[in-house]
């Protein structure tokens, strides 16, 4: 059964393909997922999507939707629209726009929809979560865009950075950076898909592929009062967030017990919470490209 979850230290996980994927599903989860939503929306100029979508778009397709945030709000903006929301997950409010529907579905399994369908097709957050990135963005474009349809994609880069040094090798926002990187490769599920995804989806055929990188602070230390905005939510974000990044990844993949996950989460919160001396930030990457008008995809 779809709903009969996996709990384990203390968190829920999906059911419908039992670990395929490493983040949990239960409300702590759910309530961070909304949040970086309003934060990514906040950091986009309050849009939805970076690709120039025309405002009589007809069908959506929201992979890896979450609690369908997403597109909720996309079905609210655009009512001609048909949304279509999928995830492992049947996480999603039972009340939604008309034009909505959520379906369970694994994004890697083989397309399940009509060949040459959607307007647009939006991912975001999906770091970790795919194994064959070429195969995937070649199904987008050869079996689920319209001709001149566009994909839109947005990714959170999981390498702390700073431009003052202050984020030196050894601090504990580097660990985690590494440490998720090497979890990444074991699990055969990058998550430097930020880094990835624009050259993917020029050699999977893509024309107009747009990349844009957004600098996101860690903590309100920024003296641009938008940023320090963006830096406060953010804060919260990761707060609210690394327990349930970090706790199967590291005990299922890496082999970590309860209470070594625990003391990093313990050390990685001091460090989020350092901002007033590390000027931490990382990278969100959109990229954006569209099937050609003629339909021929070499």
């Amino acid at each position: 059964m779809i709903t009969a979850y996996r709990f384990e230290n203390g968190r829920r996980y999906h059911a419908y393909k039992d670990g395929a994927y490493w983040g949990p599903n239960d409300e702590t989860q759910n309530e961070q997922l909304d949040l970086a939503h309003h934060m990514f929306t906040m950091l986009l100029d309050n849009k939805l999507t970076l690709a120039p979508i025309s405002d009589d778009i007809q069908r959506v397709l929201d992979i890896g939707t979450g609690t369908g945030i997403w597109a909720i709000d996309f079905a609210d903006e655009y009512p001609s629209a048909e949304v279509t929301g999928t995830d492992l997950s049947p996480t999603q409010p039972s009340f939604v726009p008309p034009n909505l529907r959520f379906e369970i579905d694994d994004a890697e399994d083989s397309w399940a929809y009509p060949t040459d369908h959607f307007d647009l097709i939006h991912v975001r957050s999906m770091y970790g979560a795919i194994a064959n990135w070429p195969q995937f963005y070649r199904n987008v474009l050869i079996r689920g865009l319209k001709p001149g349809a566009w994909f839109d994609q947005l990714e959170m880069s999981i390498e702390f950075k700073s431009d003052d040094g202050t984020v030196t090798h050894d601090h504990v926002l580097a660990v985690w950076s590494r440490t998720f990187i090497e979890a990444g490769e074991i699990f055969g599920k990058t998550f430097r898909i930020a880094d990835l995804a624009r050259q993917y989806m020029i050699d999977a055929g893509f024309q107009n592929v747009t990349e844009r990188r957004f600098k996101l602070p860690v903590g309100p230390w920024s003296k641009d009062e938008t940023y320090r905005k963006l830096g406060m939510w953010n804060l919260v974000h990761c707060e609210q967030g690394i327990e349930g990044w970090a706790m199967a990844l590291l005990t299922r993949v890496m082999g970590w017990s309860f209470e070594e996950v625990q003391i990093f989460l313990a050390q990685m919160r001091k460090g989020l919470r350092d901002y007033s001396r590390i000027h931490a930030y990382f990278y969100v990457v959109g990229v954006y490209g569209q099937k050609p008008l003629n339909g021929r995809v070499p």
